[in-house]
Parts: structure tokens; C-alpha cells; sequence
């Protein structure tokens, strides 16, 4: 028997996060457990050899079974929902990386659900006839070629209700390439079929063949319609090694712009007037270059171009590979990207150098970030180490950004009574895109958006997909059932996501001082501990301290006594964009009338920056 490998990759939040300590057990095809393995600190196992079947049966077209043998892998963590992974092809002297994005339990949840992913085998032993149909002209929507980063996956036939998911356009090619062929190809082979992948994708980008007939994805799984791609797949080094070259690489004719449309199919159980996936064996095996195979099957005059534009990029790659000795503003970029990234990964070491300056500590830094995310260990930045580290500064630094903002919106236990729908606007809308968002982090099938406190349809796209995945009624609509899941869910993510929840960069409190006196307070809708502790100049520990709290859990008609400097009986206020007397008479429970005689008032105007002194009483 042959051997191949197998290495398991436990992340989640877009890998922001590495998930140490969960147990997998590789399992053979009769359930029998071949391994019990843990992840170390950065989320990963190291490769396991697993016996299988010779390459030479997934290089011959004609082989009727399967070219592999097949493993199943469950992974378990506490706090964790199960997934149980199952028909995942492992193949002769190929190392399968199998991504593992466990989903944080949502709080309240008793026990693990399990979910079960089937691989099963690559499309090009499918014998379904492909109905691709796309435009191979100069016709176009965008201006320019732009990498989409991430790409919005339909997991379905373009009319179904299959869920949305945002993917990098790095790891989506690697998928597609490692859903469509046998990773033991030719190299030659490899590059011709990844180009095609590639430019379909940017063609279905490029002329929007999707977003311009009204639907809200970049391109389908369906093989009848695009082309495969596998949620929670593994992928296989060699298509890696191949992707993370030419990611940014594709097909046009000279003298045009427009990625040109590759439509593909096997060439032996379908034929079609693209490419054939298994005839770029034979012509690879003939000593053929990628391009020359390319320029068999699409016109003459295909040639290779590059783009350089990455929707979301943070910078762009210089041109230039960073490596010792190289000096200024891009080493100093990567030296700061790769110092956040140490924070949620401390494999990396830390970089000692002189900012811009590229030396020993800046390559060792380089290299295991390499080494954790798959790359070729060389402590050279070339185009796919930048991009991936730019990639995962931005999924890092989002995450912080989203903790921070849920600190300043002051989110409560107590979800807010308001029913809303498409349409509705304000606060509390604010409140729902920012928790979806938060979501979407942890939960792949769900959308991010923007946060503008407008309902509108994206963000009603975003509630049914929730309410889908929570298993609740998808209507759309945020009644007291959504806003429940939504705040147990998000609580969940903060209980069981390893210092990276909710809540992480909360400002400090401002303390409180020995002799004070308290007010009563009963609890809101949408009220906080920390929000009532910043409404009140004291702290959460102050106030839990006071009425005895050993949790952070409110209910709405709740009273808490709040504590106040001794005989002190107003509070210092600063006005802000949006205040007005009668609102900080609610929010204080007092009246318009008292603030304007405690503060000699003789309008109802306020000024921004406007120092006020609020009566408690």
C-alpha cells in the first residue's frame, strides 16, 4: 500500500483565532480509530501517515474506482460544537490539510451538537454533463480585474435557498482546484486546470454574471452551472504550493482585459467545448506547458495576465520579495502585521529588529508564520506569504475592532424589546448589524454588513441565514425568539472563544472611592452592567460587589443599587452628537427640569463638548 498524510488545522474567525487543545481521532473506513491527536497552541496537529492507494490509479482516465481511500476525522473541544468530517480522500505522497472551524456552543446550550460534513470524491469522476455558460468576449461590468477577497459562494444551484459563504479567493481556488482533480497530476496539468479555475471565477466576477441578475453571491457550487467547491474540504500541498503562486494569474486573449470564460469538463464521462480536465495529463505527460495546454483547448492568442487589486487588501504586494537586508516602509508594514498576529499566534517570535530593517529576528518571525500556515519555510516574503499575512492582519485586527465596538455600543444581557423588520431604523438596528457581524466571525453561513442602523435588504438577507442556522422560522424578521438567539449565540462566542470574545477590550472602569452612598436602578431593555457602570461613573465590580452579582446576567425590571460618591448628588456629563435634555432625562431618571436648574439653563440647547451636571435625585 501507498501512504499519504493527513494534518488537521483547528481555527476559527477567518483564522484569527487558533483553537489549542482540541481532541481529533482520525478514523479508517470501518470506524476504527487510527489516531488520537490534539492541536498545539497554533491550532494545528502535525501530518499523520494513512495508508492508500498507488498514484498511478488517479493518473489513468480509465480506472472505473475510486484513486484513494477515504478517512473520517471528529473533533471535539469544550464549549464546541462537534464535526464529524467524513469520505476525506487521501491520496499517494500528497499531505491533506483538513481545515477544522469548529462553532462556538451558544450560551444556554446543555450539550454539543454534532455536525456532519461529507467530502466524498473530486468532480472530475462525476459523470453529469456541464451546462457552463458564460461570456468570452470583451463584454464587461467592472472596470478593472479585481480579486474578490473575500468571494460570496453559493452552495447550491443559483435559484435554491443553500446558503451564502464568504471565502478568501486564495483558499477558494485552493478548494475548487482540490474539488476538481487529483492532486497527483503532473504539474504542468495542475497549473493549466488552476488557471481555468482561476479566470472562471474572475470572469464570473468581472461581468457579474450573478450580482446583475439580482442574486446576492459571485458564483455557485453547482457543477452543472460553475464549478466545485466543498465546504470544509481538505487541501492537498501540492495544489497549495501551486495557488499560492498564481493566485493572482489568469487567461485573457491579447489585446483584452476581460478574464475569458474557461468553461471545463472531465473529456471522458462529458465532453464540452472548453477544456478537458483529464486530456491535460496526456498533453502535460507530453512535455506540454500549462500555456501550451491552455492554448490547445481556448484560442491561439490566450495569454497570461496579472492584477494586483485585492478588495480588502491592507496594502498591496511591493513587486519586490522582502528578505535580510531589505530596508524601509514594506519591511516595516510586515514587521507590524506579524507583531499583532504573534498575540493570537505566540509560536511567532518577536521581532527584535529596527523597524524597516529586515534581519535574523524579522526572518525567524517570517518563517514560522510560514511554517503554521502552510507556506514554503524559506523567512522570504515573496507574493503568497504578504498576502496571507495581510490576510490574516486583517481577520485579527477585525476581530479586535469588533470587541472594542461592542464595548462602546454598551451590548446587555437583556436583548431589546423592539420587533424589527425591513424598513425599521435606528439604535437598535445598530445593535443587530453589529451582533450579526460579530456572528458571521464565528459562523460561516452568515453574512457580514454594513453597520448604518438603515434594515435594509442586506441586512435582512443576513437575519434569515441566522434564523436558518439557529433553526428558526426565516422570515426575516427580529422578534423576541431572533434577539434571544442572537444574544445567546454571541455570549456563546464570548464564553468559549479563547480570549478573543466579546468584550476583551472593555475600557476599564473609573473606580470608586471609599465613602459613597447609592441610588436604586431598575433594569432596561438593552441595559448592561457595563453600560450602567459607565452611565454612572463607577465599575461593573463596584456594582456587582454592591448587589451581590456573581454573574454579568440582567433581567429587564431588575433593581440594582448603584453606587455614588458619599453626598455627592450629581454626575459630571459631557454632551455628545445626538443628546438632548429629554434624553439624558430618561437616561438618568430624572427631568428636563432639573437638569436645566442644576446647570442655570435657560434653553433647551445643547453644544457638543457641553459639560453638564446630571441630579441623581
Amino acid at each position: 500500500m501507498a501512504i499519504g498524510y493527513l494534518s488537521i488545522q483547528a481555527r476559527t474567525a477567518h483564522d484569527a483565532v487558533p483553537l489549542e487543545g482540541v481532541q481529533i481521532t482520525v478514523l479508517d473506513g470501518q470506524g476504527n480509530a487510527v489516531y488520537d491527536l490534539t492541536t498545539d497552541e497554533s491550532g494545528q496537529t502535525q501530518p499523520v501517515p494513512l495508508e492508500t492507494l498507488d498514484k498511478d490509479f488517479s493518473q489513468n482516465p480509465w480506472f472505473s474506482e475510486v484513486p484513494f481511500t477515504s478517512y473520517s476525522v471528529l473533533a471535539q473541544a469544550p464549549g464546541f460544537n462537534t464535526l464529524y468530517i467524513s469520505d476525506i480522500p487521501i491520496f499517494d505522497g500528497e499531505t491533506a490539510r483538513l481545515p477544522v472551524s469548529l462553532e462556538p456552543m451558544p450560551e444556554r446550550q446543555q450539550a454539543p451538537t454534532q455536525e456532519a460534513i461529507s467530502i466524498g470524491p473530486p468532480a472530475i469522476a462525476f459523470p453529469e454533463t456541464r451546462r457552463q455558460e458564460g461570456l468570452l468576449d470583451q463584454s464587461r461590468v467592472l472596470r478593472q480585474v479585481v480579486i474578490p477577497n473575500p468571494i460570496t459562494v453559493h452552495l447550491g444551484a443559483p435559484s435554491s435557498s443553500a446558503a451564502n459563504v464568504q471565502v478568501p479567493f486564495v483558499d477558494y481556488i485552493k478548494n475548487v482546484a482540490s474539488s476538481e482533480i487529483y492532486p497527483t497530476w503532473p504539474d504542468a496539468a495542475l497549473r493549466a486546470n488552476i488557471y481555468a479555475i482561476i479566470t472562471f471565477a474572475l470572469n464570473r466576477v468581472y461581468t457579474e454574471w450573478y450580482r446583475s441578475r439580482g442574486y446576492s453571491f459571485d458564483i455557485t457550487n453547482n457543477t452543472a452551472y460553475d464549478q466545485y467547491y466543498v465546504k470544509g474540504r481538505p487541501i492537498y500541498d501540492s495544489i497549495s504550493r501551486i495557488v499560492d503562486e498564481i493566485f493572482n494569474e489568469y487567461v485573457r486573449r491579447q489585446g483584452q482585459n476581460a478574464p475569458y470564460f474557461t468553461s471545463f469538463c472531465n473529456g471522458t464521462t462529458a465532453t464540452c467545448p472548453g477544456m478537458s480536465q483529464w486530456g491535460t495529463v496526456d498533453l502535460a505527460n507530453q512535455g506540454r506547458s500549462a500555456l501550451q495546454i491552455l492554448r490547445s483547448y481556448y484560442p491561439n492568442d490566450i495569454e497570461i495576465a496579472e492584477t494586483n487589486i485585492i478588495t480588502s487588501a491592507t496594502t498591496s504586494y511591493p513587486g519586490t520579495a522582502l528578505r535580510v537586508g531589505s530596508t524601509g516602509l514594506d519591511v516595516e508594514a510586515i514587521q507590524t502585521y506579524l507583531n499583532r498576529i504573534r498575540r493570537n499566534y505566540p509560536a511567532i517570535p518577536a521581532i527584535t529588529d529596527a523597524a524597516g530593517s529586515f534581519q535574523d529576528s524579522t526572518r525567524a518571525a517570517v518563517t514560522q508564520f510560514q511554517r503554521i500556515f502552510d507556506l514554503s519555510p524559506d523567512g522570504i516574503v515573496g507574493k503568497a506569504t504578504w498576502n496571507k499575512i495581510s490576510t490574516i492582519y486583517t481577520a485579527v485586527t477585525r476581530l479586535a475592532e469588533l470587541d472594542s465596538e461592542g464595548s462602546s455600543l454598551g451590548i446587555g444581557t437583556v436583548p431589546p424589546g423592539s420587533i424589527l423588520r425591513q424598513g425599521s431604523r435606528g439604535q437598535d438596528v445598530i445593535t443587530l448589524q453589529y451582533l450579526l457581524n460579530m456572528i458571521a466571525e464565528f459562523y460561516p453561513d452568515i453574512p457580514a454588513l454594513a453597520q448604518d442602523g438603515i434594515f435594509g435588504s442586506q441586512t435582512a438577507q443576513a437575519v434569515t441565514a441566522f434564523q436558518r442556522a439557529r433553526q428558526l422560522s426565516p422570515d426575516g424578521i427580529v422578534g423576541p425568539l431572533t434577539w434571544q438567539a442572537l444574544y445567546d449565540t454571541y455570549y456563546g462566542i464570548e464564553s468559549n472563544i479563547p480570549s478573543q470574545g466579546p468584550g476583551q477590550n472593555t475600557p476599564p472602569g473609573q473606580g470608586t472611592t471609599p465613602g459613597q452612598s447609592t441610588i436604586r436602578y431598575v433594569v432596561k431593555a438593552g441595559d448592561s452592567l457595563w453600560l450602567i457602570a459607565q452611565r454612572y461613573q463607577t465599575t461593573v465590580d463596584a456594582i456587582k460587589s454592591l448587589n451581590g452579582l456573581t454573574g454579568d446576567r440582567l433581567s429587564i425590571g431588575q433593581v440594582l443599587q448603584i453606587p455614588v460618591p458619599q453626598g455627592g448628588s450629581f454626575l459630571t456629563y459631557t454632551v455628545k452628537s445626538g443628546d438632548t435634555l429629554w434624553k439624558l432625562a430618561q437616561t438618568y431618571g430624572t427631568t428636563v427640569d432639573a437638569i436645566k436648574r442644576a446647570n442655570n439653563l435657560t434653553s433647551d440647547m445643547l453644544s457638543i463638548g457641553q459639560v453638564l451636571r446630571i441630579p441623581l435625585n
